[in-house]
């Protein structure tokens, strides 16, 4: 089996992740470094993007089962998220909308298409929703790929030192925040800071990824 992709993809993250541990600077971010590296190896070496992604499909494999052991800090820390139930039910619902009016807006001031607005509008949820929550609507879905991982990049990158700058120390809170805007990239950024927040950023991916897969259509139709 040829392990191309595996090997370039584990060996250019665990560089950035030593340099990262060194220096915790936004601009260090590991994921970020990676994405930009191997696109610029495979642009070098004239690989294409077919060819790495089928030598690397058994990581995208086990993305699913990653994502699954999230229920396990969930689980573990169900006592805490329980007691805050309705602070992070109001938390998703004001977070997700907030974060389609502001992309829809944001896309409508720089004169975007109605395309593009609709493209941009799921862009804080988890890639797979997000694709097929675009399609439904009249969006691009690669353009909403395509901004759905910016956004989760943005989010691993600097979303903690966000939180920090705003002296937001609330541990649901940074977890709500985290999980609503930045999706599986930023839960996985926070979960490493601190496991709890981690738990409800999980939780908040997930339910923000339902609340905006049934809202977005009909908050739409008011927009337009």
């Amino acid at each position: 089996m040829n392990s191309l992709g595996i090997f370039l993809t584990i060996a250019v993250f665990y560089l950035f992740s030593k340099i990262y541990e060194k220096k915790r600077a936004f601009y260090l971010n590991p994921v970020m470094l990676s994405i930009i590296a191997i696109a610029f190896i495979l642009h070098l070496t004239g690989i294409s993007y077919e060819t790495y992604m089928e030598s690397a499909k058994i990581i995208s494999y086990l993305l699913s089962p990653a994502v699954v052991s999230l229920a396990v800090p969930l689980y573990k820390q169900r006592g805490i998220i329980k007691e805050y139930s309705k602070e992070i039910f109001a938390g998703i619902v004001f977070g997700g909308t907030l974060a389609i009016l502001s992309a829809f807006y944001v896309a409508k001031i720089f004169g975007g298409s109605e395309s593009v607005l609709l493209s941009m509008a799921p862009k804080s949820i988890t890639t797979a929703i997000a694709i097929g929550v675009s399609e439904k609507i009249g969006g691009i879905p690669p353009l909403t790929a395509v901004l759905v991982i910016l956004t989760g990049i943005l989010g691993n990158a600097i979303g903690v030192e966000m939180l920090d700058a705003f002296k937001i120390k609330d541990r649901v809170a940074r977890g709500l925040a985290m999980g609503v805007t930045s999706h599986g990239l930023g839960t996985a950024r926070i979960i490493l800071v601190d496991e709890l927040s981690g738990a409800v950023s999980g939780l908040a991916m997930a339910l923000n990824g339902v609340f905006t897969s049934l809202i977005l259509p009909y908050l739409l139709k008011l927009l337009q």
